[in-house]
């Protein structure tokens, strides 16, 4: 009898170490895996916002061959960081006399050098992209000038009367929206903007074309799922969360349905305003209607080493990686960041089994 309390207990004293060992581990699973759904792999676009709208032009750039278009707000050209964090803040968001802009002719050669390399795709495929940009009058975080030079890199590539760009709007810094967040003028967290204009209705028609009207309200599923395999089982060393986010509409589960990408901006992922981003946005209510999957990957804060994570990551305030905390090739095909979303693109893509 004796001898049977002592297994019992025994067993139960293991459970509870693994039990502790498993809430204690870094890459402990918190999510279900992204589903395989079957998704239409050349029906991508991207969207972002601030340091989003720079990584949704990174991610465009380096994979044109199959994204074929791009939505901007507040974010500039391709590579104008250059590779650092300084020129970001200063020459990138609010450019002045001593902190210019990099010259477009420049980027263009940086780019067409980087496409020859092979590190990038073709930039023959950005003469035929759909691109859609956005600056607020009251923007003050990334000024309007940023934005034009984004207009013009594109354009350097051929692209004319495929951009739409809008100028005209009283905003502030934010995820511009037709009803959800704060003031039109505003730039405060969670930079979710009411200023009566339906940003991401009004981009994803530009990228897509003529689309059915939206859903009165969102009715499909909005799943959270474990970043961690797409960032080599450690999405905390790259400087991702745990946990994305998936909008999947209920005519999405039987395949082939588009998907659009949208990267939040600074201080705006899960981990700094919860769900609003994913909520409130826009973009879910035109994915019902419109058979299309919202992928809502997730960046996060890092404040240099980590605890069980071997890199040195200094991102503050959870932006997406576009001066180089991940490394020189954050901008390319090879970028940690890059990598991690397109793996979770042919995710999407692939059949279920």
């Amino acid at each position: 009898m004796l001898r049977r309390v002592m297994n019992g207990s025994d067993r139960a004293a293991r459970l509870v170490l693994a039990a502790l060992l498993i809430l204690a581990s870094p890459h402990a699973p918190a999510t279900e895996p992204l589903p395989a759904l079957r998704s239409d792999a050349q029906g991508v676009t991207v969207s972002g916002v601030s340091s989003g709208g720079y990584m949704a032009v990174q991610f465009h750039v380096a994979h044109s061959g199959t994204v074929r278009g791009a939505g901007v707000i507040a974010g500039g050209p391709y590579y104008c960081a250059q590779g650092s964090a300084w020129a970001a803040y200063y020459n990138c968001m609010a450019p002045g006399a001593w902190t210019p802009l990099p010259g477009v002719a420049l980027l263009k050669t940086q780019t067409e050098s980087l496409a020859k390399a092979e590190r990038i795709d073709p930039v023959a495929n950005l003469a035929s992209a759909q691109v859609w940009l956005f600056t607020g009058k009251n923007d003050r975080t990334v000024r309007p000038e940023v934005v034009e030079a984004l207009r013009e890199f594109y354009a350097s590539f051929g692209l004319t009367k495929s951009v739409a760009f809008v100028k005209d709007r009283p905003a502030g810094h934010g995820m511009i929206t037709e009803s959800a967040g704060g003031a039109c003028d505003a730039t405060a967290p969670p930079f979710i903007n009411d200023c009566d204009f339906d940003a991401a209705g009004e981009l994803l028609q530009h990228l897509y074309g003529s689309l059915h009207s939206p859903a009165a309200r969102p009715n499909g599923n909005l799943l959270k799922f474990d970043q961690n395999p797409f960032a080599s089982n450690d999405a905390h060393s790259i400087s991702l969360a745990d946990d994305g986010y998936a909008y999947v509409p209920e005519t999405c589960v039987s395949g082939g349905c588009r998907v659009h990408v949208a990267f939040h901006g600074c201080r705006q992922g899960a981990d700094a305003i919860g769900e609003r981003f994913v909520r409130e946005a826009g973009y879910n209510r035109w994915a019902d209607t419109n058979r299309m999957i919202v992928l809502y990957p997730q960046a996060v804060a890092r404040y240099g080493w980590s605890y069980g994570h071997w890199s040195f990551v200094m991102n503050p305030r959870g932006c997406w990686d576009w001066w180089g905390y991940t490394g020189q090739d954050y901008h390319t095909k090879s970028g940690a960041q890059v990598r991690a979303v397109k793996a979770m693109l042919d995710r999407l893509a692939q059949r279920p089994r």
